[in-house]
C-alpha cells in the first residue's frame, strides 16, 4: 500500500493520549463487507451492507475497490453517469483514476491522491482509468466514499477538490506505532485539507504488528471502522476483526484498535479506514446516484436527468471504452 508514508515517523506530531472521562468506545458491531461488481465489472466489498442507516450517519454508501492485479486491457472503469443530493470522495491508494464532470472538475488520482467531488444540486461524470494503465495493466485499490448532505445542502453549486496525497495531515501514534494521514476533518487538533458541508473526519491508519492506536474522537461524532487490510481487534473488550469487516462504535472519548503482532506477508500491517461524523438525522431516500429526502424529490431528480439539467457531456469528454477496446 504505497498511499502517502514517511522514513521515519518518530519526527511526525504526535497525537495526545486520550484522558477524557467517556473512555474507550464500546465495539458494538462488527459486519463483513459482500463482495460485488461496480460500474464496468471492477471487484467491490460493499462495507456498508447490512449497517442500519441510523448508525452510519452522515454517510450513505462506501465501496473498497479492489484490491485487484489488471492484466494488460483488463482495467476498467464506470461510463459517464449523473450525481445529486451527496458528495462522493474517492482514495486511491494503488493505481491511478481519471476523473471528469460536467462542471469543469476533473484530474488523475493516485496512491493516497482523493478527489472530492460535491454532486449538490447535480452533476455528471465518469470515471476511468487512463490509457497508459488500460494498456499496461497493473494494481489497483481505492475506496470510494458517499457523504450524505442536509437539507438545507442539497442544492448547492457542484464543486470538484483535488487533494494531493502530500497535502493529506501526517500524525503519529504517541509510541510511533501508527501512522495516521488526516484526508478530512480534525484529529485532536490536526485539521485535514478536504473542506466538508457536512463535519466529518477521515482517517488512513496504518498500525504496525503489535501496534495499539488510542485515537482521540469528538464525542458528537459517530465512529466507524473499516479493516483494508491485515487482522486485529477493536475496543476494550478486544473484539477482532479483520479484511474486509466494518466496526460501529458507541460513545466515548477514543477509538482504541489493536494490530496482531503475526500478519499475513501479504498485508504486513493493519491498514484501517477511520470515519465518523455529526449525525445529520433527517429523512434519507435512497435511489441509485440520487440521495434525497423525499421520494418526490427523487422522481424529481430523474426527470431533471432525463431533460438534461443535471449537466451536459463536455465536448472534449472523456471517451468510456469498454474492456477490451485497447489495442495491445
Amino acid at each position: 500500500m504505497p498511499a502517502v508514508t514517511v522514513e521515519d515517523i518518530l519526527v511526525l506530531p504526535r497525537t495526545s493520549r486520550p484522558v477524557g472521562a467517556g473512555g474507550s468506545r464500546p465495539l458494538r458491531s462488527v459486519t463483513t463487507a459482500p463482495s460485488g461488481y461496480e460500474g464496468e465489472g471492477f471487484p467491490v466489498r460493499r462495507a456498508f451492507a447490512g449497517v442500519a442507516m441510523s448508525d452510519l450517519d452522515p454517510f450513505v454508501h462506501m465501496d473498497q475497490m479492489g484490491e485487484v492485479e489488471y492484466a494488460p486491457g483488463e482495467p476498467k472503469g464506470t461510463p459517464w453517469h449523473p450525481h445529486r443530493g451527496f458528495e462522493t470522495v474517492t482514495y486511491m491508494i494503488d493505481g491511478t483514476f481519471v476523473h471528469q464532470d460536467s462542471n469543469g472538475g476533473g484530474g488523475r488520482v493516485s496512491d493516497g491522491d482523493t478527489q472530492w467531488m460535491t454532486a449538490g444540486s447535480g452533476i455528471l461524470h465518469i470515471e476511468a482509468p487512463p490509457e497508459s494503465l488500460v494498456a499496461s495493466g497493473g494494481l489497483f485499490h481505492g475506496v470510494q466514499l458517499w457523504v450524505n448532505l442536509p437539507r438545507a445542502d442539497k442544492w448547492a453549486p457542484p464543486r470538484y477538490q483535488d487533494i494531493r496525497g502530500r497535502e493529506a495531515v501526517l500524525l503519529s501514534s504517541p509510541d510511533g506505532s501508527a501512522l495516521l494521514r488526516v484526508v478530512a476533518g480534525e484529529v485532536d487538533g490536526h485539521m485535514g485539507p478536504g473542506t466538508t458541508y457536512t463535519p466529518i473526519t477521515m482517517v488512513h491508519a496504518t498500525v504496525s504488528p503489535g501496534g495499539l492506536l488510542e485515537l482521540p474522537w469528538r464525542p458528537d461524532f459517530n465512529a466507524l471502522v473499516y479493516v483494508l487490510a491485515g487482522r486485529g481487534s477493536a475496543g476494550p473488550d478486544r473484539r477482532p476483526f479483520a479484511t474486509g469487516q466494518l466496526g460501529v462504535f458507541g460513545a466515548g472519548d477514543f477509538i482504541e484498535v489493536r494490530a496482531d503482532a503475526h500478519q499475513e506477508s501479504r498485508s504486513p500491517a493493519l491498514e484501517l479506514l477511520v470515519l465518523g461524523g455529526r449525525p445529520i438525522r433527517e429523512p434519507v431516500v435512497h435511489y441509485g446516484p440520487f440521495v434525497m429526502n423525499t421520494r418526490e424529490e427523487i422522481l424529481q431528480a430523474m426527470a431533471d436527468y432525463q431533460a438534461g439539467r443535471l449537466g451536459q457531456v463536455p465536448a472534449e469528454a472523456l471517451v468510456h471504452r469498454h474492456p477490451g477496446d485497447v489495442e495491445l
